[in-house]
């Protein structure tokens, strides 16, 4: 992280972030590579499984609508600390739980717990580091969830074919234990303008609403957080069914497959090191448009190709695809309600993973009837769909600054 905007605030505070990020990416992606796995030990369907994914989704997605105000009411920094001492003991519940149904129940809990790391370092961020940093920044702090996606992936896979579904779970628990140990640490070395908080007004229930409906009355910010709604429903819908396509169609192990997917976290991370260079090159329309392209492309590859091998190139480009547009759009979110960026960016969080919830629930319930290949065509239109519409308004505001 770059020294010269934050001369009070030591790297190591963003390092803290990023490594909680890291155990939310894996924690986010551990599981996709395991739904075969699942439905064999558990008894039931490719999609019944799914909802292992789904279930999680759900918790992260609507518990954005307690963390931010929290965030904004206690301290970002404090509560994501806090926040993680309860993901440790909700990850350990997944390791532990004896059946589907408690599996279920533990997932649903650790996703809502895990809500407050993400949407609220980026809100933080945004609060310490001026506009015209923040962009590169994000990308950087988001190399931790970026390689935990990757982690997650290959780790879910080795899990699969030789350690047991439940050895990720413990080391994630312990994991965050250690993270949870630095961010307290870090935490307390703050300057007073890191730890911004404000006053509280009215009904806890009462204030959230009306943050969330300030934030959504600016045309904007309804555009960025529509728009990433519909980006994580088409693009997860899909991404979570990739290794099992893999494993399926083409006969790869899920541990092969899985390390086959692992690579859209490398397509993230290269975007992450050179992100001042893109952002330079493209400008943040040109970034969503060739985004939304790349995906397209590299999903298409990886549903159509006759050869597996394909896949590992096009998930690469995917990463890279995904990041050009999410973080064009995250960085939007930070600064669509400035003087509420903890609500701004938990809305913006929670209609992202609300997202892929409604994505993953529609795509495990056609898994029967269009198959893994299907799935990921639809995924592919989707978000070239959604990519080119953003670029046009992006580029309409940027013109005229209004949409």
């Amino acid at each position: 992280m770059p020294a010269r905007p934050n001369p009070d605030i030591s790297p190591l505070a963003f390092v803290a972030l990023s490594l909680a990020a890291f155990g939310s990416g894996i924690s986010q992606r551990v599981a996709d590579p395991l739904l075969p796995r699942f439905a064999s030990d558990f008894g039931v369907s490719l999609g019944e499984a799914s909802w292992i994914v789904t279930i999680f989704t759900l918790g992260y997605g609507f518990n954005q609508l307690c963390f931010g105000p929290l965030g904004d009411r206690f301290g970002k920094y404090r509560v994501i600390a806090w926040a993680c001492v309860a993901c440790s003991l909700a990850t350990l519940l997944c390791a532990l739980a004896p059946g589907y149904q408690m599996l279920l129940a533990a997932r649903l809990v650790a996703g809502a717990m895990l809500a407050a790391i993400i949407p609220l370092a980026m809100a933080w961020i945004g609060d310490v580091v001026p506009y015209e940093e923040r962009q590169p920044v994000l990308a950087r702090f988001l190399i931790g969830q970026i390689l935990g996606v990757s982690v997650g992936q290959m780790l879910g896979g080795l899990a699969a074919d030789y350690l047991g579904w439940r050895v990720p779970f413990f080391l994630l628990a312990a994991g965050f234990v250690a993270v949870t140990v630095l961010l307290f640490s870090m935490q307390r070395r703050l300057p007073a303008r890191a730890l911004v908080v404000s006053a509280a007004e009215g009904h806890a229930l009462q204030r959230m609403f009306r943050e969330f409906a300030l934030v959504l009355r600016k045309p904007w910010a309804r555009v960025v957080t529509i728009t990433v709604f519909l980006e994580g429903a088409f693009l997860f819908g899909a991404f979570a069914f990739i290794a099992t396509h893999l494993h399926q169609t083409h006969g790869l192990s899920l541990s092969a497959a899985g390390t086959v997917v692992m690579l859209f976290g490398f397509g993230g991370f290269l975007f992450a090191t050179t992100s001042r260079q893109f952002v330079l090159h493209f400008g943040e329309t040109g970034l969503a448009l060739w985004g939304g392209i790349a995906m397209f492309v590299s999903l298409l590859a990886i549903a159509l190709m006759p050869t597996w091998w394909w896949s590992a190139p096009a998930c690469f480009v995917a990463g890279l695809g995904f990041y050009m547009l999410h973080n064009t759009l995250q960085t939007n979110a930070t600064q669509m309600a400035p003087e509420r960026r903890g609500a701004a960016v938990a809305a913006f969080a929670f209609c992202f993973f609300t997202g892929q919830s409604a994505g993953l629930a529609l795509a495990g319930a056609a898994t029967e009837s269009i198959g893994t290949r299907g799935i990921i065509v639809v995924g592919a239109v989707g978000v070239l769909i959604v990519a080119l519409a953003f670029a046009r308004l992006k580029a309409r505001q940027s013109r005229d600054g209004v949409v």
